[in-house]
């Protein structure tokens, strides 16, 4: 048994490169050539992409290919509590011992070179994959596509991509065509590319894009659909005609996301999926942050009364989402607790939310030395005719609300912020 613990070897690797997002191909590919190529050794991969909805739709085929009996690794991120939530090897969560160590047996083949976090733990997680049996690879891009770490899989089964709006503009461009086209960087010769109802801009770039590479594109509202019919959901594709119940993931977006797990699963081949698979999957769904209702713990009890929910989005349009849920939600005032990236555009992710905000209460994240200031975040609100008051920690936010009519309080703005909360409320184990 090493003394060594994970959070110690991820400590130092993030040391390694003095920039966290650097996005590049030439770090990784060295560092996976020393580690004998594991990424050409994975079983049939997804890839997805996207701005808003990726991970939810990782999180939908895995539930739907593990109630088929199929054995998945996944690779997602960030993280919500701890780092092991980001790979699954075979259905779990990868153990302490394990992590240690891959991660030491990366930090060895990279030497003293230069490499971000992300690229020297993906190389950990495709060495984790390839040591375990799995029927499928389920891989969450990052940031972006074309640079992405996980884009050295060259041949993947199906390459998805969720839709795409504005976010990271400082890396991936200032305009939703330009995003557009790194996101379309995962697209391959030949290989399926499922495609999420797209602005029309981004729309153009992928199907150009595809179109160059021989990617046959499979597209919703052409080759497929997938749309709410009565209590459920109806999909419409190329093979399956299917009604389904409702993903267990709360909003209408997530029938958008549904959709796009679907036709991923659609596309591949060599898989046998049955309906009645396929909708308990989708009935069973493991993603936490995504509208969580959260029923129990120290932060929900300081609430007697109130609904807590919980959502990492933080782009203008995951607010958006979240304001065309709260159009629904008109029998309690809504309070936000907001806590956001500095990289984050505040007014833009409030502005959808305002009409329907009573109040908002503003946290730095903690322990986050990228977070923004609670001060910017009230200051955002308020221009936007939000009340709103910052708070020195989670649980000053919470207490502020106590004195407050009995309502629904939405916590938001960032994954981070997310795992903070989960952590704070005694849910590590709710994280994925």
């Amino acid at each position: 048994m090493t003394s060594e613990t994970s959070d110690r070897v991820l400590e130092r690797l993030g040391r390694l490169h003095p920039k966290l997002i650097d996005l590049s191909l030439d770090r990784i590919e060295r560092l996976l050539a020393a580690l004998g190529n594991p990424q050409e050794k994975l079983p049939p991969v997804v890839h997805v992409a996207g701005t808003k909805g990726k991970g939810s739709t990782v999180a939908m085929m895995r539930a739907c290919l593990e109630t088929a009996g199929y054995r998945a690794h996944v690779y997602t991120s960030p993280h919500l509590v701890r780092f092991h939530e980001r790979i699954r090897v075979a259905g779990q969560l990868i153990d302490e011992e394990a992590l240690i160590d891959l991660l030491e047996e990366c930090e060895r083949a990279n030497g003293d070179r230069p490499i971000t976090f992300f690229e020297i733990t993906t190389a950990a997680a495709f060495l984790a994959f390839v040591r375990t049996r799995a029927d499928i690879a389920l891989l969450e891009v990052g940031l972006g596509g074309r640079l992405d770490a996980t884009n050295v899989v060259r041949r993947p089964a199906v390459a998805a991509i969720a839709p795409v709006s504005l976010d990271h503009q400082a890396f991936l461009g200032d305009t939703v065509a330009a995003i557009a086209g790194e996101k379309a960087g995962i697209l391959k010769p030949g290989v399926p590319a499922v495609i999420a109802a797209q602005p029309n801009d981004a729309e153009v770039v992928i199907e150009e894009r595809a179109s160059a590479l021989g990617a046959p594109l499979y597209r919703s509202g052409l080759e497929w659909r997938c749309d709410a019919s009565g209590p459920g959901m109806h999909y419409s594709g190329e093979r399956w005609e299917l009604d389904l119940p409702l993903p267990s993931l709360i909003g209408a977006h997530q029938i958008v996301n549904a959709g796009t797990a679907i036709a991923s699963l659609e596309r591949l081949s060599g898989f046998s999926l049955t309906p009645e698979a396929i909708a308990d999957g989708l009935r069973n769904i493991d993603w936490p942050a995504r509208l969580q209702h959260l029923t129990r713990g120290p932060l929900v009890d300081a609430l007697p009364g109130w609904e807590v929910w919980l959502d990492g989005g933080h782009n203008p349009l995951a607010g958006q989402v979240l304001a065309d849920v709260a159009a629904g939600w008109r029998d309690r005032l809504l309070y936000l607790v907001v806590g956001m990236m500095n990289t984050k555009d505040a007014a833009g992710f409030l502005a959808p939310l305002a009409p329907y905000t009573e109040m908002l209460v503003a946290v730095t994240i903690p322990e986050e030395k990228n977070a923004l200031p609670a001060n910017a975040i009230t200051a955002a609100a308020r221009s936007l005719g939000i009340a709103a008051h910052s708070a020195g920690s989670i649980d000053e936010a919470i207490r502020h609300l106590v004195g407050c009519a009995s309502g629904r309080a939405l916590i938001c703005g960032s994954l981070y912020f997310a795992g903070k909360v989960l952590a704070a409320n005694k849910q590590e184990e709710a994280a994925r």
